[in-house]
């Protein structure tokens, strides 16, 4: 479904379903942030208060950790929104024309 990165087909290689009109935009951000946030936060304070460590090198952890997360859910999540809109037939993937 995803060229790249981030970009979504135009249609689909396997069964020409056309994805041009899919609505993805800000949603898997900001899944990814909730998701990531939710995770991270409460393991940061664990880590913090179980093993004190420096601070420099809880900041570099986690940053590290934060970053790698995100770039892993990101294309996960966008190909997620564009296959519930495929799903529910949102945003032109009825067949039918928008409205909008």
């Amino acid at each position: 479904m995803l060229k790249g990165y981030l970009k979504v087909r135009d249609a689909c290689p396997v069964c020409s379903e056309p994805l041009y009109h899919h609505r993805a935009d800000d949603g898997p951000a900001y899944l990814t942030i909730l998701i990531v946030g939710h995770l991270m936060a409460p393991m940061l304070g664990w880590v913090f208060m179980e093993f004190r460590p420096d601070p420099l090198v809880l900041i570099a952890i986690f940053a590290t950790g934060c970053v790698a997360l995100s770039l892993y859910l990101l294309p996960r999540l966008k190909g997620m929104i564009v296959a519930f809109q495929w799903a529910k037939r949102m945003h032109g993937f009825s067949g039918e024309a928008d409205a909008s």
